[in-house]
């Protein structure tokens, strides 16, 4: 519809107001890092207005691919703008604010949100500079180490400090697992295999015992003696023989 068609200004306006909860949601999605809110969702506004002006129907992409982009690069610019929590390259400043022009122009291009490597072709910067630019938008905002942080566990919150040079659970199980495998893989095939059957194949004793032809209990005695070989051989360091 040509711009001075007396139509076009009341259907441009019925399509900003359709989408308006499309900008509040991106909106919404980027709040919560130091900006408030109803500056976010003016931003995104403004962005939707311009997808709205900008996009070409003539193309194969649909309104909702080009506009997410399109909204999104206007915040992200506030961003960059206003928010800078953290002291940033000035290249790295400069590469991120063609993220968002970019990104518009691929996603109406390919009907999809672009990949870095694409962006990055597309701007002809190299891909480890494009991935440091989407990096830098970790640096908007940042939180005090005092800041507390819930446990759900605990049904109760400490401060984030409180959680430096906690030990880590997993590296226990790490060891333990490489300390057990080699023993593991020096048992007897039969009772190598009833421990896989059992614990990695999640089958009951009875459907063991029906594999091996034997008795439910005897599989039970083989795993309770094979547990305490492992086991005993785990604690006193007793090579696999």
């Amino acid at each position: 519809m040509a711009p001075e068609d007396p139509r076009h200004a009341r259907l441009r306006e019925q399509i900003v107001a359709c989408a308006l909860p499309l900008a509040e949601h991106i909106a919404r999605r980027f709040s919560g890092r130091g900006e408030a809110f109803e500056d976010l969702l003016q931003t995104a506004r403004m962005g939707l207005v311009q997808a709205v002006n900008r996009y070409d129907p003539a193309r194969a992409t649909s309104f909702l691919a080009f506009a997410v982009p399109t909204i999104m690069g206007e915040v992200r610019r506030h961003f960059r703008d206003h928010a800078w929590a953290l002291r940033v390259e000035r290249g790295v400043k400069e590469t991120h604010a063609k993220l968002g022009p970019a990104t518009e122009v691929l996603a109406q291009r390919l009907g999809r949100l672009p990949t870095a490597r694409e962006i990055a072709a597309e701007i002809d910067v190299d891909l480890i500079e494009v991935t440091k630019a989407m990096t830098a938008a970790n640096c908007y905002n940042t939180n005090s180490l005092d800041v507390a942080v819930r446990d759900d566990d605990q049904d109760g919150s400490y401060p984030l400090t409180a959680a430096f040079g906690r030990n880590e659970p997993c590296y226990g199980l790490l060891e333990d697992a490489m300390a057990v495998r080699p023993l593991i893989a020096a048992l007897p095939a039969r009772e190598r295999q009833v421990l896989i059957w059992r614990y990695f194949g999640s089958l009951s004793q009875t459907q063991i015992a029906e594999r091996l032809g034997v008795s439910q209990m005897q599989v039970s005695r083989i795993l309770s003696r094979t547990l305490a070989k492992l086991r005993e051989q785990a604690l006193t360091g007793v090579d696999a023989v």
